[in-house]
């Protein structure tokens, strides 16, 4: 506990900085979620060295499952997205809104930067460490279920309904792929190409 501790309140911290509305417009986002997801993966990596044989363990067979689960989770969101149009009336803006930061940098630098990058930082961090000490120290169960609030109550700042809905759904699939795998692998491979193709590629906008 005393390794998650600092690394989910250095999370918390830089998701207020990106999301918040008293602070997200002082700062570029990208800017702020690469020096975040950079600090993050460095002190998970040093602090859980021990580990790094369990979670990176890899399969040939990791690979078309994490392309399978992009595809998956992409379909998901996409007819998620129409759902919730005819239901809610907020959500179209809502969703606007989470693509707004797109003009903050070129998409080129924002897809190559969500899929090198930031993608596989968030595993890394979240499911490759987090889920990881809470599965050790409260089972692996109760680890994922603890991680994925964790993970989507770091998006709250936003205050936006759908976004907040949308870590849920991302947390608890990414979660039950480490917790299905025993890898970090596959939910690096997902995480970074739905990343790119929902963000830059295929907007479900």
């Amino acid at each position: 506990m005393k390794k998650l501790i600092p690394g989910i309140f250095l999370a918390f911290l830089f998701w207020f900085i990106m999301f918040s509305p008293w602070t997200s417009q002082l700062f570029n986002f990208w800017a702020v979620m690469l020096a975040a997801t950079a600090t993050l993966t460095i002190y998970s990596l040093i602090l859980g060295k021990n580990d790094l044989k369990v979670v990176y363990n890899f399969k040939m067979s990791f690979i078309l499952v994490g392309i399978i689960a992009a595809v998956g989770l992409y379909l998901l969101f996409y007819i998620g997205n129409s759902i919730s149009n005819l239901i809610f009336n907020f959500s179209k803006g809502q969703v606007e809104n989470i693509y707004a930061t797109k003009v903050q940098a070129s998409r080129l630098l924002i897809g190559l930067s969500l899929f090198l990058w930031i993608g596989p930082s968030e595993e890394i961090f979240w499911r490759g460490f987090v889920q990881q000490n809470f599965g050790k120290k409260f089972g692996q169960v109760k680890g994922f279920i603890i991680t994925t609030a964790i993970y989507t109550l770091v998006h709250i700042w936003s205050f936006n309904f759908m976004l907040i809905m949308a870590a849920l759904i991302c947390g608890l699939f990414w979660g039950w792929m480490y917790l299905r795998f025993k890898s970090v692998i596959p939910g690096i491979i997902s995480h970074a190409l739905w990343d790119a193709v929902i963000f830059v590629i295929l907007p479900i906008t």
